[in-house]
């Protein structure tokens, strides 16, 4: 069974309509702008709480933004020194571009603001963004170099990320800076910090946490093998095309499913 990019399966050739698959493949719509930000918020404090449970905490550092739906110059995050593992939707901060939270009584964390405020300002594809120092993203960070088309789930950064290695090491607490970083990061679905970790952004919080967590899962695998002998690269034709079949937005999103099922289930309290 393959699953297309408009979102719909076929077995031998013939599609299904995600009805007949007992699946819902698409992305959810919405009556109402609340309706939408209500969803938004709720996604990002799972997609938190999952980050915590994947041991992505370090201290007060990580954040993962979704532009708000109706006020677009603006971003939903969780509060500086929260943490992940007991985030709730009510937890959540509205902070806009200048760093000015507008809703809620928590403060965000500077470097939350300075990087993705410059994000999302510069690209208005993103939707969701998403960063923590994680161990194994930290460690490949410090090599300054891509991922490798070393296995299928890495083909899907192949020629859809970027090494950035301004500002890199250094805690980015200037506005000027946050935006240099941006112009680094024009395009694609990942971004390589030199000496500080990953980077990821997508067309929703689903999207844009699962990409982090298999890039994690890819900097993991790659530091093993290149610790372990010379890795065979995949062939660039077959690596291409791999990531057009599994790299593509929608597939971010559903790929996201499994996790948020099983958080909904063990954490109702995330809704509070």
């Amino acid at each position: 069974m393959a699953i297309t990019e408009n979102g719909s399966r076929s077995i031998d050739g013939v599609e299904l309509t995600p009805r007949q698959v007992g699946l819902n493949l698409l992305p959810p719509t919405f009556a109402t702008v609340e309706e939408e930000r209500a969803e938004r918020k709720q996604k990002l404090a799972g997609a938190l709480r999952i980050f915590g449970r994947l041991g992505f905490g370090e201290g007060v550092a990580g954040h993962i933004t979704v532009r708000d739906p109706e006020f677009p110059d603006c971003f939903w995050v969780n509060p500086f020194g929260k943490s992940f593992r007991h985030m709730t939707v009510s937890d959540l901060i509205l902070v806009n571009h200048s760093g000015d939270v507008v809703y809620g009584d928590s403060p965000v964390n500077r470097a939350a603001f300075v990087i993705h405020a410059a994000i999302h300002e510069a690209r208005p594809d993103v939707i969701a963004a998403a960063h923590s120092h994680s161990v194994h993203g930290k460690a490949f960070s410090s090599l300054g170099i891509k991922l490798d088309p070393i296995t299928q789930d890495s083909c899907i950064f192949y020629d859809d990320h970027t090494v950035i290695s301004e500002q890199g090491g250094a805690v980015v607490f200037e506005v000027e800076a946050g935006r240099e970083l941006a112009t680094k990061f024009p395009t694609g679905k990942a971004a390589i910090h030199q000496n500080h970790g990953l980077f990821t952004v997508g067309q929703s919080v689903d999207e844009a946490a699962f990409w982090f967590i298999s890039m994690e899962r890819s900097c993991q695998a790659q530091l093993l093998a290149m610790a372990a002998g010379t890795p065979h690269l995949i062939k660039p034709e077959y690596a291409e095309y791999t990531q057009k079949q599994t790299g593509y937005p929608l597939a971010g999103w559903f790929s996201f499913s499994p996790l948020w099922q099983e958080i909904c289930r063990t954490d109702p309290d995330l809704f509070d």
